[in-house]
């Protein structure tokens, strides 16, 4: 027997069946890892930008924090979630659970504040272009100026690079390419809620991922980047919100899904009313009990204190979130064409 025991997982990949080699943790005291670190101390060339409400620093406290947990008890998956939104632990736990790694980066998204708006801008890729320039660091607009070690992408890079050295136990070379000079983002599920989804999603459209999840959005009701050609394959795009939420209320999200190409993959499906896999859809949605609060439901698809607990205090939804993230690709619902109440054109 090897030393290194080797887990076979088969991937489907556009298509195409492949065999990755997932190596097991060596690690002699298997525990759950958290780790959490200043985006400034892992790479000394970030900056702040205040121009965009965005900083190292705050009241005199750290702003640029990052964290990251896996869970070495528990078999790998041999891929990673980079979780655009402010930290989760809830949910970072049940990634952990699952066998996945779990980053959270800290990266220029204060634009949001200050640049987004309730009108049709003149351009409709507006948003998308600050979107990618904000994920990546390379420059699609004029209207932010943000350098690559600001971008998404290379905090990233720059997270695991240092987690790898930090915690060699628990694999996280694992996510580097083989000359350790980026990400293999193949590896990687990229998922956020709100503003973080929409980025994800427009994200996964420029750069090929395992995965794109997305709570409560994707929104950019004005914008026409969601029908845009993707370099990851639309089957991999899952979507979980609430019925009582102002962006599914308005239609912002049931139109970001069918200009996704999600309804190729199954109905809107109420996971109150259905029991998984939800008919292998990629479009879940919620109707819980949020005692009629419409803040509440924009963040009760996600774990944590708006989410919807049963009479013994457990999560309602715990079924949904493991699903979104582990369900396989290549099984998928039937196609249904066009919702007519869902208003596509909204500029």
């Amino acid at each position: 027997m090897p030393a290194v025991k080797l887990i076979l997982l088969c991937l489907v990949w556009s298509g195409t069946f492949l065999i990755a080699q997932v190596p097991a943790y060596k690690d002699p005291q298997p525990q759950l890892y958290r780790f959490q670190e200043r985006a400034s101390t892992i790479d000394p060339r970030v900056r702040a930008h205040p121009e965009i409400d965005f900083f190292l620093e705050k009241g005199g406290k750290p702003a640029d924090l990052e964290n990251a947990s896996v869970d070495t008890r528990v078999t790998p998956q041999g891929k990673l979630v980079i979780w655009l939104m402010g930290h989760n632990g809830a949910l970072f736990d049940r990634l952990n659970s699952y066998g996945f790694h779990a980053i959270q980066v800290h990266y220029a998204n204060g634009w949001f504040g200050k640049l987004y708006g309730n009108h049709p801008p003149a351009d409709d890729l507006f948003l998308s272009n600050i979107r990618l320039e904000a994920a990546t660091g390379k420059d699609f607009t004029k209207a932010v100026d943000i350098p690559e070690p600001d971008g998404m992408m290379e905090r990233a890079f720059q997270f695991v690079t240092w987690l790898a050295k930090k915690n060699p136990q628990a694999n996280w070379h694992g996510f580097l390419t083989p000359d350790r000079k980026g990400l293999r983002w193949d590896r990687i599920i990229v998922s956020g809620a709100s503003h973080g989804s929409t980025t994800a999603a427009r994200f996964a459209k420029h750069q090929k991922v395992d995965r794109v999840v997305m709570f409560s959005g994707p929104r950019d009701q004005f914008e026409a980047w969601q029908k845009l050609p993707s370099a990851t394959p639309e089957n991999r795009y899952f979507g979980f919100t609430h019925t009582l939420d102002d962006g599914w209320q308005k239609d912002h999200y049931c139109r970001s899904w069918e200009m996704l190409g999600m309804n190729a993959f199954g109905p809107i499906t109420d996971v109150d009313q259905v029991s998984p896999p939800f008919g292998n859809t990629r479009r879940l949605i919620t109707s819980a009990d949020v005692k009629n609060n419409a803040g509440r439901a924009h963040s009760a698809s996600v774990p944590g204190g708006a989410a919807v607990k049963n009479a013994k205090g457990a999560y309602i939804h715990e079924p949904v979130w493991r699903y979104l993230f582990t369900h396989p690709a290549d099984e998928v619902g039937k196609a249904v064409e066009h919702d007519n109440s869902c208003t596509l054109d909204q500029r």
